[in-house]
């Protein structure tokens, strides 16, 4: 998972307002960021793993980056190197002066990579697939056999993009002579908002980005939809693809994305407490002699359900975890030794919270059953009489291949297990999980036009890119060799 963001000024600098909605996309990837603006016909480029605030310094922004139109990167560990060539945006110049942020996965880039090494049009620097969808952008644009372009060739060029793509993907591209190209795949995967503050112009993949500036959230960019904001400020924009499916990703509601977000007209704050509500209903439901005392979230994704779920049961709520906020989100740090090691360092319990009380603790997820086991132990030697484990999604099973870098399916703690065993290993109580048609539920009735949602992580059903055994093999064994 990345995020990525586009901005549009008249006339002013937009390097300070990148740097500060990169800030705001922070939580969506903390192993590297990178801005490149265009000044003319000069494009500026910058990228370096680290955080936002250690990749750049304010006061050279306006030298170094200079331009009243940009794109802006941040990126989670993901299948590649660290290395900083990895590091978004990438750059071209053949045919125009280009540059691309991505958000996402394509599932053919292989494919589509070895086509165009063939046309001996470009070579390759790295193995992102985000270099590939630059390149297959910058040969369409090529063969569109332009003399002075514009953004009917941007449209021409997307159209044969969007056929040759699978996955899910959402990109700002920098384009010299013609602007800032923004686009979305067509089953609308990966999140992608437009908004404006007078003649600026804001894109980026969450609208809490768009609030936090002042922009006003325009429109969510549809699935199979481009849109062009041109030099001048004039703002295009065209359905590419004719027939799409609004399929976003479930997981965003669940965990990637801030609460003050939407995503497709879907609050991800109401969303997540209709969660809790499900939650809360199902635990009264099924476990109705647990007896809890309290319900205390994990930080911080999970408050919002946690605090729908005491009220379901008509017990206390307690924040119980003090957090220690720099440390990162242990879920996209690239080392399991790391994660270990950061549990300890990021949560600290309150003990007076915890002693002689039914517990009930509530996270967003379990994914590889660590940190939960972690916690539980921290809990229990507080002197908790009970611990009970509640997550507000179900059991997550399968690898995600569209944009979220999941861990090896060997490695998640709900593969080929039962809750029974998940329990008996993370040393809960009781364990509950969300039911995935709540969990469906608790998005959809924020916009009952969205019935899909990218659910593979759970379901095992990956819907988009004719998805092989074989792909998902090596996969798999691709990612436990960089677990390793």
């Amino acid at each position: 998972m990345c995020g990525i963001l586009g901005l549009y000024h008249n006339k002013s600098q937009v390097a300070g307002d990148i740097y500060d909605g990169l800030i705001q996309l922070q939580h969506r990837g903390q192993d590297a960021a990178g801005i490149s603006t265009l000044d003319g016909s000069k494009m500026h480029l910058h990228k370096e793993l680290g955080l936002v605030t250690e990749v750049f310094k304010k006061d050279r922004l306006k030298t170094n980056l200079a331009g009243s139109i940009g794109i802006g990167h941040v990126r989670y560990p993901t299948a590649g190197s660290n290395d900083v060539n990895d590091s978004q945006p990438f750059y071209t110049a053949n045919p125009a002066i280009i540059s691309l942020a991505h958000n996402g996965t394509l599932t053919n880039s292989d494919k589509i990579k070895s086509t165009l090494i063939k046309t001996s049009f470009c070579q390759f620097n790295t193995n992102s697939d985000s270099e590939v969808l630059m390149k297959l952008f910058a040969y369409e644009l090529y063969s569109t056999n332009f003399k002075k372009l514009g953004k009917i060739h941007i449209f021409k060029a997307l159209t044969e993009v969007f056929k040759k793509c699978f996955g899910g993907y959402a990109a700002v591209s920098l384009v010299s002579g013609v602007g800032l190209v923004a686009f979305r795949d067509p089953n609308g995967i990966r999140p992608l908002s437009l908004g404006q503050r007078g003649e600026s112009y804001m894109i980026a993949s969450e609208s809490s980005a768009l609030s936090a500036l002042d922009f006003k959230l325009i429109k969510d960019i549809g699935p199979g939809e481009a849109i062009i904001i041109n030099t001048n400020g004039s703002v295009s924009s065209k359905k590419i693809v004719a027939k799409t499916k609004s399929m976003p990703c479930l997981f965003e509601f669940v965990y990637f994305s801030r609460p003050d977000s939407s995503i497709d007209s879907i609050s991800v704050h109401k969303s997540r407490l209709r969660m809790g509500d499900f939650l809360g209903e199902k635990i009264l439901r099924e476990y109705p002699n647990l007896n809890v005392d309290v319900v205390i979230p994990i930080p911080d994704t999970s408050r919002t359900s946690a605090m729908q779920v005491a009220h379901k049961l008509g017990v206390k709520y307690r924040e119980g975890f003090m957090k220690n906020r720099y440390i990162g989100r242990t879920f996209i740090m690239a080392e399991q030794r790391k994660r270990k090691r950061s549990v300890k360092q990021k949560l600290n319990p309150i003990d007076i919270e915890f002693k002689n009380k039914r517990v009930l603790l509530v996270d967003d997820s379990i994914v590889r059953g660590h940190t939960s086991k972690k916690i539980i132990e921290l809990v229990k030697n507080c002197g908790a009489k009970k611990v009970f484990f509640a997550s507000a999604s179900p059991p997550i099973r399968f690898q995600n291949i569209y944009g979220i870098d999941m861990p090896a399916t060997s490695e998640l703690i709900a593969h080929n297990r039962s809750i029974k065993q998940i329990k008996k290993y993370i040393k809960a109580d009781e364990l509950i999980y969300q039911d995935l048609k709540d969990l469906k539920l608790s998005a959809t009735i924020g916009n009952p036009n969205i019935t899909k949602f990218e659910d593979s992580v759970f379901t095992g059903t990956y819907p988009v890119g004719n998805i092989t055994k074989d792909f998902l093999k090596n996969l798999e064994n691709t990612r436990s060799e960089l677990s390793k």
